[in-house]
Parts: structure tokens; sequence; C-alpha cells
């Protein structure tokens, strides 16, 4: 589990990444986040720099399920989580998110093959 501090806007803002995150992005959005975080990612890196209105959405989704599971207090709902803040870039902010998911899922693969190690396989 990885927790990282972000500055969106002019508020600071906890994200935790975890094996738990599929799970609970699936509850909350019926989606699946790996296919999700892999559409964004090509969209980010696209050389016109244009998002898609689903990629928004996609974007807030999983900025919020990754706000959510750092910090528990923060409201219900992505709308009213959003309305927490003024206008930000989301060029600022994905790429952290990007990164301290890129970072999760490279822990829990070097763990993986830890485990394997250990048990002589």
């Amino acid at each position: 589990m990885i927790e990282k501090t972000v500055q969106v806007g002019s508020k600071e803002v906890r994200f935790k990444a975890s094996a738990s995150i599929p799970r609970l992005y699936r509850a909350k959005f019926k989606r699946d986040i790996f296919q999700d975080l892999l559409k964004l990612e090509k969209s980010f890196n696209k050389k016109d720099g244009n998002f898609e209105i689903e990629d928004l959405e996609i974007f807030e989704n999983v900025a919020y399920i990754m706000a959510y599971h750092a910090d528990k207090t923060i409201p219900p709902t992505i709308e009213e989580w959003l309305e927490d803040f003024e206008m930000f870039s989301i060029y600022e902010i994905l790429p952290e998110i990007l990164e301290l998911w890129g970072v999760n899922m490279q822990t829990e693969v070097e763990s993986k093959k830890k485990l394997k190690k250990a048990q002589g396989k």
C-alpha cells in the first residue's frame, strides 16, 4: 500500500493505492480500473493532449476512489467531493495518480516474485 499527498488547486489531497483499489473501484463504479487506467494513460500520452468526456470521468473516478481510500472522511459522492475544489488542471494531477498506481503495481509484482522465490517455485 502506497500513499502520496498531492496539491490539487489550493488543497492538499492524500491518495492511496493498494491491492483493494480494483475491488473498491468495481464496487463503486461497476468498471474495471485496469482497463480504465490503460485508456486514460493512452489519452494522456497522445500528441494532441485532448481528453474525451469519458476520459475526464475516468480521471475523476480514479482520483476519487484513491482519495477516499486514503481518507474516509471525504464526501460520499464524487460530486460533493469535487465541490471542495476550485478549478485545477488534470494535466498536473493525472501524472501523480498514474505514478502512484504504477509504483503500487510494481511493488505487488516484486512481492509476488519474492514469495515464489521463498516457496522455492
